[in-house]
């Protein structure tokens, strides 16, 4: 059938679109992913030791605060921009905020992130990162700005490691 048959076949007298045959007939493609944004969330050295503290854990944001080094405005507005990216989830509980790794489902910007991730982790100051943060772990009490704090808790379904 004809584009121009099928409209004249399904608008209505007073020119109206008939939605449901409108519906079934527009197929929509899901929205694609913006690799340009999840690059540029990548191009950041901190975004980037942010991903490695969460890689395979959820990780409140005082702990994010506290191994970097950093103030907790700056943490919060590259989480907020790996948010945006699609790659990073947040959860509030009471009044502390937890991130954890999203993995996208657009498979090549689930594989970009995975490899990143992986190699990320292999870098000597990554891996200082991740020591602190398993001290800070063991001994939050030691650190007053963690006092309280709920502890980073693995997220075995989210881990960017090889699946």
């Amino acid at each position: 059938m004809g584009l121009l048959a099928y409209a004249k076949a399904n608008v209505f007298p007073a020119g109206r679109i008939c939605q449901g045959a409108y519906n079934e007939s527009v197929s929509i493609s899901p929205k694609s992913y913006d690799l340009a944004l999840l690059f540029a969330a990548l191009a950041d050295r901190t975004r980037l030791r942010l991903l490695n503290l969460m890689n395979g854990r959820e990780v409140c944001v005082c702990y994010f605060v506290e191994i970097l080094g950093q103030s907790q405005p700056k943490i919060s507005r590259h989480l907020a921009y790996l948010r945006r990216a699609g790659i990073v989830a947040a959860r509030r509980e009471g009044k502390w905020m937890h991130y954890k790794i999203l993995v996208p489902e657009n498979a090549g910007a689930a594989r970009i992130l995975r490899e990143t991730v992986a190699v990320i982790g292999q870098e000597k100051a990554m891996q200082v990162d991740l020591a602190r943060l398993g001290k800070a772990c063991c001994a939050p009490q030691r650190v007053s700005a963690l006092e309280g704090a709920p502890r980073p808790i693995p997220v075995d379904a989210v881990s960017c490691s090889a699946s």
